[in-house]
């Protein structure tokens, strides 16, 4: 069964045409990775499937579908007097999460209860991804949408993170789609790829979408990427 059917997207902003033709469907529980150069429109079309931007095509997301998005950027000042447990409060207030949902979500992106009483400013990179990760599950969403979440984390941080995300998927059988520009990590983990281009897009599972010559055609120049496997 699908969980989201997609057909004959487009978007458009302030009279550019950003999205055209855009069409896939995704199974439940799968993992899909969005890529492309910058302003081929991911994050648009991310906005537009939770419906947060107008579009023309078809959307349909499965009647039980409970979405959770981590955007790119988040709009707050990270020098606010704010640790992360007021932080998680406030979202937990909002969704009417108990302390027990509070706790299962900071298990499940492996944050210690103590990184908590941390200003949020103070915390590195992958802490806070992970903190905005336990953010979004506090809706209990069977559909986990992130726009490039290791952006601005290094790189032990970044599998750290990547693996948090994949074992969401692994454990609770959720759906993960996700903005990234590290191939090597789309290649390992993703059962489905969608390449946005700036002449057109592609469907597929990584082997046949991560052609030399797609993403030549994606990206416009000639582009590899190394798998790290690990023992």
């Amino acid at each position: 069964m699908n969980v989201l059917e997609v057909q004959d997207l487009g978007i458009r902003l302030g009279g550019t045409e950003v999205i055209r033709g855009v069409t896939f469907n995704l199974p439940r529980a799968s993992c899909l990775a969005v890529i492309g150069p910058n302003g081929a429109g991911k994050t648009v079309m991310l906005r537009a499937l939770i419906g947060a931007l107008p579009h023309t095509g078809k959307i349909a997301w499965a009647a039980d579908t409970v979405l959770g998005y981590v955007p790119q950027r988040l709009d707050i000042e990270r020098d606010l007097p704010l640790n992360g447990r007021d932080f998680l409060r406030a979202k937990a207030a909002l969704a009417g999460s108990s302390s027990a949902m509070q706790a299962a979500a900071l298990r499940s992106v492996g944050l210690a209860e103590e990184v908590l009483a941390t200003p949020i400013g103070n915390m590195s990179g992958g802490q806070f991804q992970r903190l905005l990760i336990a953010f979004a599950l506090l809706g209990n969403p069977n559909v986990l949408l992130l726009d490039e979440p290791a952006a601005g984390v290094d790189a032990p941080g970044q599998a750290h993170l990547n693996e948090v995300i994949h074992g969401l998927q692994d454990t609770h059988a959720m759906t993960v789609l996700l903005v990234s520009h590290d191939l090597s990590v789309v290649y390992r983990y993703a059962d489905h790829v969608l390449c946005l281009g700036r002449h057109g897009a592609c469907f597929g599972p990584p082997r046949s979408a991560l052609t030399p010559e797609t993403l030549q055609e994606v990206y416009g120049q000639p582009l590899g990427f190394h798998v790290h496997t690990h023992a």
